[in-house]
């Protein structure tokens, strides 16, 4: 590798965290290295690595003068990014996992498209999902990828950021100062990426995604949204659900559950825990309308009013059924954001 000269200021510091991670890491810090037209900076921070990860970064780090090279005892990923912040000299953050490829131009055009849009604060790009065995990647997976890639505009993030998480945290960039204003990362029981959006997206900051696809995400058994607990899915909902119940409260009206299964149910809870209640469950099945769910009633779809006067929450958990009642409510004339939001 030809020897490059640390830029004086970067225009972006890239934060990359890893640990075990040598069979992936010099691929991901060669595809940042090789970012076009931009002057950066690559802070890797070794958290707790036992194989010969840190070799690789330091070997590279003798011969390119970008790399800055940290280490913890192993605090995860939120504290390893925490650490990183304090060092970095940019103002724009962008994040890289120690197993996925950077395409070329990554950098540059979130940069441009930073600097063109100042509303926004955290910028992904579309993703492609690939594992080292070719058509390994699983269906669900491949399903939630092409629902991250189909948002792009703020709009759509905020309103289905109660769906799942918005953004590939890879293939993000974002604001310092956006990321300082809600305190940095946090670590707990559940997906620090997630809970950083819902974060931002609370405190007004705007989340969006290029539509161009610079970044190759790996999918493996290895992977933390495979192996950590708080990457399941029963996290999710106490994590978004006082999120949620602030949105709607600060448009108070009543609210119906549209979902009597197990997934309203779950989250009619969490959200009776932020001191939100429905009035009522919505459900299509002849087996449940006229029963009572969580001290409420379960009416049928034909007992929805009017859009305008009560929030609606579609909390389905059957493949396609979230879409469907998303058609139904349109063409009804109810506004998803204003009268509805999906949240499953």
């Amino acid at each position: 590798m030809q020897r490059l000269s640390a830029p004086a200021v970067p225009a972006v510091s890239v934060l990359l965290p890893y640990r075990d991670a040598g069979a992936t890491l010099a691929e991901a810090l060669d595809s940042m290295l090789a970012q076009r037209d931009v002057a950066l900076e690559l802070i890797a921070i070794d958290d707790g690595s036992r194989d010969g990860s840190a070799d690789i970064v330091h070997a590279l780090a003798a011969r390119d003068p970008r790399i800055v090279a940290l280490r913890t005892e192993g605090v995860g990923i939120a504290g390893a990014l925490n650490l990183a912040l304090p060092i970095a000299r940019a103002e724009l953050l962008a994040r890289m996992d120690a197993d996925d490829i950077a395409l070329p131009m990554r950098l540059a055009a979130q940069l441009d498209a930073l600097s063109a849009r100042p509303e926004i604060s955290a910028l992904g790009t579309r993703v492609e999902a690939f594992a080292d065995a070719p058509g390994t990647v699983e269906q669900g997976m491949q399903r939630y990828v092409a629902w991250q890639n189909a948002l792009l505009e703020p709009r759509a993030h905020r309103e289905q950021l109660f769906v799942e998480s918005p953004l590939c945290h890879p293939s993000v960039t974002l604001r310092r100062s956006a990321l300082a204003a809600v305190g940095g990362y946090r670590a707990g029981p559940f997906p620090e990426d997630y809970d950083l959006w819902l974060r931002l997206d609370a405190a007004g900051f705007a989340l969006a995604k290029l539509p161009d696809t610079l970044l190759r995400w790996r999918q493996s058994e290895r992977a933390a949204t495979r192996t950590d607990p708080r990457y399941a899915r029963e996290r999710f909902i106490p994590l978004k659900a006082p999120h949620l119940a602030a949105r709607l409260c600060a448009r108070p009206r009543p609210l119906d559950v549209w979902g009597a299964g197990q997934t309203g149910r779950r989250l009619a809870r969490a959200l009776e825990a932020s001191g939100l209640h429905a009035d009522r469950f919505i459900d299509i099945d002849p087996r449940k309308i006229g029963r009572i769910a969580r001290g409420v009633p379960i009416d049928p779809l034909a007992a929805l009013s009017p859009p305008g006067e009560r929030w609606i929450v579609v909390a389905l958990g059957a493949r396609g059924a979230r879409d469907q009642a998303r058609a139904y409510l349109t063409d009804r004339h109810y506004e998803e954001g204003t009268d509805y939001l999906c949240a499953s």
